[in-house]
């Protein structure tokens, strides 16, 4: 008995000791400007974690018994300090646990490969001698001797951390110069591909957080504007899914002109009715996507998604780095737990043999093929497919042809530096699907959570827009934004022409900056062309007429519905104008201000501010508040990123 007290109090002596130690060392400057980085990312760390499950639990404990049962061997010949535990309590704490984790994750083994089943771990006697020995020297050391070893550790850590952080300047986008003015009369139709992709408001997003302003080519003006949801009149039902909505404005940032909203709202179907999803997630796994705003971000996004599917959804699983593999065979997702737990022990690592995944997703896809339900593929990636097929038309053509068999692609792109905008966007538009790009865990809740219906669901497909011009009443316009997204004035009519997909409740708007008979012209007339006649009477009614074509989900035939944009629709104030409309203005004087403000004028910043904050409306998301901080952000955002060295 006095021997166990004897021991008690020697061995709470010793913790006392060490946690004074602790104190004193840490009140040095050195010191902890080694260890806060650390911390810092081990904070990080923690905060990007993707979603545990049941499943994923037990097996994460079956690893961990065989290291603690380590562990513990390494204090042989101290039970008593275990013993004391509940007396130590009471004491200063030692070293803090994020430190202590740290030291024991180094001299624990790596992790099995991502798409391998991992079993528990197995020592063989000479490792667990071995590391009981790096343990026994680093327990027999003082207490200063002891910190300065962790010291080390958190100075090997922080020179490790430039190697994780991300590229600049390897961004690709695909974009194409601002439209210009068109003189109505010589051009009176205007046709373009709807397009409801929101990667380029995320991307922009991104960049201004970290206080640097968005590349002009990145910046697609009509994907600023479609971030958003507009409280446009329904439609009454999915048989007639699209209703449009107009209206006319003055234009704020230019005396004379006249902004055209044109606004369309799908039907959204009840989740009672919706069609059963076959889906395929198609995940790169490669060494670039190691960062934690890539796979671990991605882990977490896929996550959520799986939380809204119905019980008689399915999901399968491909992964490729180096080369491509099934990790989950097609699964119903009542087997949520399954699912989830293979998810979450996806890790990356080698290069990308990005286009042997896709062919392994679209195979799984096939052979699952619901006839009554929606097949997509999810690809998740930042874009840098660097094996296999790297030709973006070889892969286009793919993707095309799956399509036809009614096999949908959606991306779901993530990180900065090496993104690849161009090949994402490409892949999206002729896979029937939408381009997202996932920046923060609240972006991923947003595009697969609160708008999982339109992401996965089509209610129309190869949806068109075509706006004819009234000479009378219209000298020139300009399309605001849909540069890439342009068709030729014979291909509205033309079934065989692919063009953008709604989903269930989705929002599209567009904007036409005019110019009125009699208003200050942009282009000049010319010399020896037909001029426009004067005319002193009173001007026609329209402004213009709007058709739009669209397909319903599993028919060919496109189906036309048409409205006018007359005086009826015209608002002689821009205050009185809708807020919807003037909220949607603002974003795009936003948007192109930050490609150069070529059209804008004097319009800066703050006028966008005033605009936005009077026409913020309901904001059950925070996403009107949010952009109001983007656009405080961008005035005082660096030019460009510094590159590192």
């Amino acid at each position: 008995m006095k021997r166990t007290r004897y021991l008690l109090a020697a061995s709470l002596a010793c913790i006392v000791a060490g946690s004074g130690t602790y104190l004193h060392l840490m009140q040095s400057p050195q010191l902890q400007d080694v260890a806060a980085p650390v911390e810092q990312k081990m904070a990080s760390n923690d905060v990007a974690q993707a979603p545990s499950t049941v499943q994923a639990k037990k097996e994460s404990e079956s690893q961990a018994q065989p290291q603690t049962q380590i562990q513990t061997a390494t204090q042989a010949g101290k039970p008593s300090q275990e013993t004391a535990a509940p007396s130590a309590a009471a004491a200063p704490p030692p070293v803090k646990p994020r430190v202590e984790n740290l030291i024991a994750s180094r001299d624990a083994p790596r992790a099995p490969p991502a798409t391998a089943s991992r079993a528990p771990m197995q020592w063989a006697p000479s490792e667990m001698y071995a590391l009981r020995g790096r343990n026994d020297q680093m327990h027999a050391r003082s207490p200063s001797a002891l910190l300065l070893s962790q010291v080390e550790v958190f100075r090997d850590q922080r020179e490790r951390v430039p190697a994780m952080s991300e590229p600049v300047g390897h961004d690709k986008f695909a974009n194409a110069p601002e439209n210009a003015f068109k003189v109505a009369r010589d051009a009176p139709v205007s046709t373009f591909s709807i397009d409801v992709d929101t990667a380029s408001y995320a991307f922009v997003r991104a960049q201004l957080n970290r206080n640097v302003l968005p590349p002009a080519a990145s910046v697609r003006t009509e994907e600023l504007i479609n971030y958003f949801p507009y409280a446009y009149e329904a439609p009454a039902s999915a048989s007639e899914p699209f209703r449009a909505n107009v209206a006319v404005f003055p234009n704020p940032w230019a005396e004379g002109r006249k902004l055209i909203r044109i606004g369309v709202k799908g039907y959204a179907l009840q989740q009672t009715s919706r069609p059963r999803a076959n889906l395929v997630f198609l995940i790169d796994t490669s060494g670039s996507m190691a960062p934690q705003n890539r796979l671990p971000l991605v882990k977490q996004s896929l996550a959520m998604l799986v939380t809204q599917l119905k019980p008689e959804d399915r999901i399968a699983i491909v992964t490729y780095a180096g080369n491509a593999g099934t990790a989950l065979d097609p699964t119903s997702v009542s087997e949520k737990a399954k699912i989830l737990a293979t998810i979450d022990r996806l890790e990356a690592g080698g290069s990308t043999a990005g286009a042997e995944g896709i062919r392994q997703a679209y195979a799984l896809a096939e052979q699952n093929f619901d006839a009554s339900g929606v097949n997509r593929v999810i690809l998740a990636t930042d874009g840098d497919f660097n094996v296999g097929i790297t030709n973006k038309d070889e892969l286009k053509g793919f993707v095309e042809r799956q399509r036809e068999k009614g096999i949908f692609l959606s991306v779901l792109g993530v990180g900065a530096g090496n993104y690849n905008d161009a090949l994402a966007r490409t892949l999206a538009q002729n896979g029937n699907g939408v381009a997202a790009y996932i920046d923060t865990i609240n972006e991923a809740r947003k595009v697969l959570v609160e708008e999982a219906s339109s992401t996965l669901f089509p209610i129309g497909k190869d949806v068109k827009i075509q706006v004819e011009f009234n000479p009378a009443t219209v000298a020139e316009y300009r399309l605001i934004g849909y540069e890439t997204r342009l068709l030729n004035r014979d291909d509205f009519s033309n079934d065989k022409v692919d063009a953008g997909d709604v989903g269930s409740g989705q929002t599209v708007t567009a904007l036409y900056d005019i110019v009125p008979v009699g208003g200050p012209r942009v282009v000049d007339n010319l010399r020896y062309g037909a001029q426009a006649p004067a005319s002193d009477s009173p001007s026609p009614a329209e402004y213009a007429f709007v058709k739009i074509r669209y397909k319903l989900p599993r028919s060919d035939q496109s189906v036309l519905v048409s409205t006018p944009v007359d005086r009826a629709s015209e608002h002689g104030r821009f205050e009185d104008a809708p807020l919807d409309a003037r909220f949607a203005t603002s974003v795009a004087a936003f948007g192109e201000i930050l490609r150069g403000g070529k059209h804008t004028g004097r319009f800066g910043y703050d006028d966008v501010l005033r605009i936005a904050s009077a026409a913020r409306g309901d904001d059950p998301y925070g996403y009107r508040s949010e952009f109001l901080q983007l656009v405080r952000a961008a005035k005082t955002a660096s030019a460009m990123q510094p590159l590192r060295p």
